[in-house]
């Protein structure tokens, strides 16, 4: 029998091309959206970088889902903290038929980009985004795996009020959808708290300003004892610089989203020891810190870095939303839905279980404080 070379090589390539189908059939699609690129690059690369850590452990495990082997493949989008930009990548990754998101980073990207991803029927965890409106729109798509506004402002006003006996009070935002909403609710429960606290004076800036000049003089004008921010890092940093420069050695406080490990290198000189307290939506209790810690050093080790804000949940994201397709034995959106709803994950910040709304249950919130230069935890409140 004379073998025909030309019908065993045609016969190698079909198998080949058919073992990169079935290949591709294994692979399921995860986005992923922060920013990336801009003044909060550094916030945002973090959560990818707390996802990708996810995403490599699962592959190197191995993910079995109904029976089958799949390999997670994460699309990281840039949305550079912009919400029409948000929005187009949103709609990207709709296009490119991604099972599941991870983002976005901030309220403002988050919020428009959720319904587009309702009307896909894809789900959506944000480990970040704060803000109450993006949870009570009505999406069944929509879930977030960190406190939100209410909570955090509800904490600060308190903590101001009570601890540092604030009580002539100015007010400051970017106008953000987050640093809006987390000024709203801190003002709300600044006036509901009694003891004589009040807000003297509200003034705006924007997520890019760098001169603030005018409203910190106008505040000054108005002789109060703290000054509550709601914004990010990037701002409040060399906002404190400023405030030095005007002899307003002022305690500082806000938000997560000013409660990185760069506020420190930010805010220069600017910053005293004890001076700024901010909270984070998060935070471990003392039987799970040394799995935080665990988490923090493999950061290091896999990103030469520190952990600056969300990548831990970010992480506990992605394994939450694999975790609900292997107990639905399903990559279809439409058929794991129903169990991301009910999952119960723990992971390095805790247990990631969702409410009615899609908010986290029992959500934490770690208050801290700076000094020398380092971040220090003050409490940890539920």
């Amino acid at each position: 029998m004379r073998f025909n070379s030309s019908l065993v090589l045609r016969a190698a390539v079909l198998a080949s091309l058919s073992g990169g189908v079935a290949q591709a059939q294994d692979v399921v699609r995860i986005g992923h959206v922060a920013a990336t690129s801009g003044v909060i690059a550094h916030l945002g690369k973090d959560n990818e970088n707390g996802a990708r850590m996810a995403v490599d452990e699962l592959n190197a495990k191995g993910v079995l889902i109904g029976g089958k082997r799949y390999r997670i493949e994460m699309l990281a989008e840039d949305d550079a903290g912009d919400p029409k930009q948000g929005t187009t990548v949103a709609q990207k990754l709709v296009d490119a038929k991604v099972r599941g998101v991870i983002g976005h980073e901030t309220s403002g990207t988050t919020i428009p980009a959720s319904k587009i991803y309702f009307d896909a029927g894809i789900p959506q965890i944000s480990p970040s985004a704060s803000n109450p409106k993006y949870t009570r729109q009505g999406f069944n798509t929509a879930f977030r795996n960190v406190a939100n506004d209410e909570q955090l402002g509800a904490a600060l006003a308190k903590y101001a009020v009570q601890t540092g006996k604030a009580r002539q009070i100015a007010v400051i935002d970017d106008r953000t959808a987050y640093g809006k909403g987390v000024a709203d609710e801190f003002i709300k429960n600044v006036k509901s708290a009694g003891q004589g606290a009040r807000v003297v004076t509200q003034q705006y800036t924007t997520d890019k300003a760098t001169d603030f000049g005018a409203i910190l003089t106008a505040i000054k004008a108005t002789k109060p004892d703290l000054i509550f921010f709601g914004g990010m890092d990037a701002v409040a940093g060399p906002m404190l610089r400023q405030m030095k420069q005007l002899g307003m050695p002022l305690r500082f406080m806000g938000g997560d989203g000013m409660c990185s490990d760069s506020m420190a290198r930010l805010a220069g000189d600017g910053m005293a020891d004890g001076q700024v307290i901010c909270a984070e939506a998060g935070g471990v209790d003392a039987q799970q810190q040394k799995g935080m810690d665990d988490f923090r050093a493999a950061y290091r080790r896999r990103y030469g870095i520190d952990v600056m804000t969300y990548a831990p949940y970010a992480y506990d994201a992605m394994h939450a939303m694999v975790a609900a397709m292997q107990q639905a034995g399903s990559t279809d959106p439409a058929v794991y839905l129903p169990a991301l709803a009910k999952v119960r994950h723990k992971g390095v910040t805790g247990v990631t279980a969702f409410d009615a709304r899609g908010d986290v249950k029992d959500g934490r919130l770690t208050l801290y404080t700076f000094k020398s230069g380092k971040r220090q935890r003050l409490s940890v409140i539920q």
